[in-house]
């Protein structure tokens, strides 16, 4: 699909500002040709020199706590781990690497319902490719997803064909990365469900999927909710399928439901393991996000605070640091937090779980296609037992064999597939599924 007139005929002028609570300057072109309400400008990053320097003081600066008195992560992130990480943030890490990466793709600021709001759009080559946008969570960013733009976007080079491309639209989630920050209260996932319908309209797209995982995947189910005409089906990485009788018993502590299989009773162990060690983080965003004032002044103490979202992610890192061979790479793991602190938006992404009032895991009776993808190193690996009953229309469920959390970060190849799969009965206009 080609882009409407009003975005290509975008000024090549481009003014330097700064922007709010970031440090360094963004590049953007006023497009002269829409009002300023719809304008969409293309953006670029540069960090300033200095605060590369103080960013490179303030983690050589750190002051460290005592080492934890036991000998695995059950007090938390490791001492060793972080002198790890903090040893290569300070010495060998080059953030303009990843900075270039960034402004080789074509990125995007546009505003809507009052907040600016950052995107990625690349176009695939092939005809025919079919619109996704694909929303990353926290602590995600739009870093989450770089690695499977050429696979979708470009598929006949990753072993699919020119049938199974798409075109990729990766947001910023307001108050993360380059996107604004509101100013106002009530951007829950709701709100923003009904901004990324506006910018695929404002992009011109009449027919699209979208994808997400953690926070992207409940915008993404808010989105299959307000079934917006253009919105065909939906993908997700992490399904919300907990059925009402298992949240129950999980939260008050009692034992799992008889009857369980072996898929059902390792998804409970999963969540009550999450639900009893891992929702710290989870539990102070909730209720006091803006008490995370150490988060905005200490990188170590970011980083530590990224680092402990959920175990299985937390060893994968650990091992990364420890020299091993994983799906991600220490310059991976330290782009994303180096993202969140140029960005300074610890406590602003923070404020989302405030504003949210959604039950997480509690499935939402998505109307529309819905595609389901399983790695086994999530928070909980969705049984399909619960997925064929959270989701009446779904067109696609598989189990892959390795991944977590981060699926299109560490596992980008199986990532593609899936949703090169899923949608392929899909792509005819006006075939209709259910």
């Amino acid at each position: 699909m080609k882009l409407p007139k009003k975005i290509l005929a975008v000024t090549a002028m481009a003014s330097v500002l700064s922007l709010p609570g970031i440090h360094g300057t963004a590049q953007q072109s006023p497009d002269k040709t829409v009002t300023s309400g719809e304008s969409i400008r293309p953006f670029k990053f540069h960090a300033s020199d200095e605060a590369l320097a103080d960013l490179r003081r303030r983690v050589k600066a750190a002051h460290w706590p005592d080492r934890e008195l036991v000998k695995d992560a059950a007090q938390g992130v490791q001492f060793a781990t972080m002198q790890k990480l903090t040893n290569y943030w300070s010495t060998s890490y080059d953030w303009r690497k990843v900075e270039k990466r960034l402004n080789a793709l074509p990125q995007f600021i546009t505003k809507i319902d009052g907040v600016d709001i950052h995107f990625i759009h690349v176009r695939s080559k092939h005809p025919n490719a079919l619109p996704v946008i694909i929303t990353h969570g926290w602590p995600g960013s739009v870093i989450e997803q770089l690695k499977v733009i050429e696979p979708l976007t470009n598929p006949t080079a990753y072993g699919g064909s020119a049938d199974d491309a798409f075109d990729v639209v990766i947001p910023s989630l307001p108050g993360h990365g380059f996107s604004g920050k509101p100013t106002e209260l009530g951007w829950d996932p709701i709100r923003i469900a009904h901004a990324w319908i506006v910018l695929m309209d404002r992009l011109g797209y009449k027919r699209y999927i979208a994808q997400g995982g953690d926070w992207g995947n409940a915008v993404t189910e808010q989105m299959a909710l307000l079934t917006p005409p253009g919105l065909i089906g939906i993908h997700t990485n992490m399904p919300a399928t907990v059925p009402a009788d298992i949240e129950k018993a999980l939260h008050d502590g009692t034992q799992p439901p008889a009857g369980l299989d072996a898929d059902e009773r390792k998804a409970w162990d999963q969540l009550d393991d999450f639900y009893k060690h891992g929702l710290g983080y989870a539990l102070e965003m909730i209720n006091r996000p803006q008490t995370l004032y150490g988060l905005a002044d200490s990188p170590v103490g970011l980083a530590a605070w990224m680092l402990d979202h959920d175990i299985r992610s937390y060893q994968l890192i650990a091992r990364v640091f420890d020299g091993k061979s994983e799906g991600l790479t220490r310059d991976d793991i330290l782009d994303n937090i180096t993202f969140y602190w140029l960005t300074n938006t610890a406590v602003s992404s923070a404020r989302l779980y405030w504003e949210s009032k959604l039950a997480f895991f509690a499935p939402k009776n998505v109307p529309i296609p819905t595609a389901v993808s399983v790695f086994p190193d999530e928070i909980y690996a969705a049984p399909k037992s619960w997925t064929e009953k959270a989701y009446p229309h779904l067109i696609h469920y598989n189990r892959l064999p390795k991944g977590g959390h981060f699926a299109a970060w560490e596992q980008p190849q199986y990532f593609a597939e899936e949703l090169r799969t899923a949608f392929r009965a899909l792509r005819t206009p006006g075939k209709i599924l259910f």
